[in-house]
């Protein structure tokens, strides 16, 4: 996303981890600009986009796609481990947001991309907990989207299938306590395993539906990318239809005016 806005003439910061990354960045051709940033730190964030707004002009285009995976049963995953996820995928884009609002508002223009994932319309087994920051992700950006959209702000919560980027790869942590219960979930783990490097999703691809999304004066709050995220898409739709319809006795019989008693059933 960064070398294809770079070579489209934007200004660019890229936040990175550590001064080797901020050198190979700043090293793209075009205005790249890096900063030393763990979204995870929260406190830091403010700072860091105060710095970036003084020196290099206000934040047109927030892109949140800093975020990694963890693999493994919801039953094992230490507290410890869920509460560092949610801190980076979650807490950390939302810190950001924050952040840019009010230079967005004061200009009444501004785009809010927010990197999300596929996974959240079919709730993939052994990857709940990440799915889990990324369906919270989405339900952040669809509120602030309706928050913020008098200012003229845009908010758009982006849900990519896979892609042939890392995060199979070093992007993914893992949890292999309670492994010896969980069996039947192995497959599902090798099978994501061997997809690494070979996913359908083509990255340069990925960055330019990005830009024309930056660049589209009406943009959706979801935008799905991928024909597995479609697949996804259309059958969380239909499972959603058919459960509308499997609920809607008792939801009709539980308001205090209710003509049905379900009790008497």
């Amino acid at each position: 996303m960064a070398i294809a806005a770079l070579e489209a003439g934007f200004a660019v910061v890229g936040t990175v981890r550590n001064e080797v990354d901020a050198r190979s960045f700043e090293n793209l051709p075009g205005c790249a600009h890096a900063r030393i940033l763990d979204v995870g730190d929260h406190g830091a964030i403010p700072d860091a986009i105060e710095e970036i707004e003084r020196t290099l002009g206000p934040v047109s285009v927030l892109v949140n796609n800093a975020g990694y995976g963890r693999e493994g049963p919801l039953e094992a995953i230490a507290v410890s481990d869920l509460q560092r996820l949610y801190d980076v995928n979650l807490f950390g884009a939302l810190r950001l947001c924050q952040a840019v609002i009010p230079s967005m508002r004061a200009r009444g223009a501004g785009r809010i991309i927010n990197i999300s994932s596929a996974t959240t319309l079919g709730a993939a087994p052994a990857i709940g907990a990440y799915s889990s920051s990324k369906a919270a992700l989405n339900c952040l950006s669809e509120v602030l989207a309706k928050e913020v959209g008098a200012f003229g702000i845009k908010v758009t919560a982006v849900l990519p299938a896979s892609f042939r980027t890392d995060w199979a790869g070093r992007s993914l942590t893992r949890t292999e306590e309670g492994d010896s219960h969980y069996g039947h979930l192995a497959e599902t783990r090798a099978a994501r395993a061997a997809r690494d490097g070979r996913q359908a999703g083509d990255p340069a691809r990925f960055a330019a539906a990005i830009l024309a999304l930056a660049a589209d004066e009406n943009p959706p709050l979801n935008l799905l990318l991928g024909a597995s995220a479609l697949r996804g898409a259309r059958a969380r739709i239909a499972q959603m239809e058919a459960e509308v319809i499997t609920s809607e006795p008792a939801a009709l019989a539980t308001d205090f005016d209710s003509p049905v008693d379900l009790s008497a059933a």
